[in-house]
């Protein structure tokens, strides 16, 4: 093994023994939730027992943590991408593509409120296309004012001022393509004939 490899199991122990007290959790209790024997677990928090996936797999799961954040995975990809979701303006924004340049995919939850948001119009370069999965997206878009129901799309240029929301109480779930530059998604409707 290489010693980058060496280095991040060998500080899995410490992190694995962090988590657990972090949770105020016995060795016993955790053994309880994995099947995996307090002796091992020591040996494993210790450093005397080399972490397996067969081990690792269980404690991530009872500790409510990913496998690469147990074993502080080096992140993969591009590293100007972060996959993580972003909360702004009550909505929760999940990056899909992992690419940078060319058009973007993303996720968007809208929590449930008591009352629907007061729409505040933006705009911005670019060109967007949306897609909704669930409950009722209200889309302001220049001079409309657009409800979308589940499986309805709308596709619009950004410099037209424009503000998402749930139209009731409800959360709304879409999905979003973006082209900063203005690209369009290309749809077909049917096969190309051959």
């Amino acid at each position: 093994m290489d010693d980058d490899l060496d280095q991040a199991l060998d500080a899995v122990g410490p992190r694995l023994r962090a988590l657990r007290q972090q949770r105020e959790t016995t060795l016993a209790e955790l053994s309880a939730a994995t099947g995996i024997s307090v002796s091992t677990l020591s040996r494993l928090e210790s450093g005397a027992r080399r972490p397996t996936l067969e081990l690792l797999l269980p404690l991530a799961k009872a500790h409510g943590v990913t496998l690469d954040e147990l074993v502080d995975a080096p992140p993969t990809g591009d590293p100007r991408i972060h996959l993580r979701p972003i909360t702004r303006h009550g909505m929760t924004l999940l990056p899909l593509t992992r690419r940078a340049g060319g058009i973007q995919a993303y996720k968007f939850v809208i929590q449930a409120s008591d009352r629907p948001a007061e729409p505040d119009p933006q705009t911005h370069e670019g060109y967007e296309w949306v897609y909704v999965l669930n409950g009722r997206l209200r889309l302001v878009l220049g001079d409309h004012d657009l409800v979308l129901s589940p499986g309805e799309a709308a596709e619009f240029d950004t410099r037209v001022p424009h503000w998402f929301g749930s139209a009731d109480t409800e959360p709304v779930e879409f999905l979003s393509l973006f082209g900063r530059q203005g690209e369009r998604a290309h749809l077909r409707a049917r096969p190309k004939r051959q």
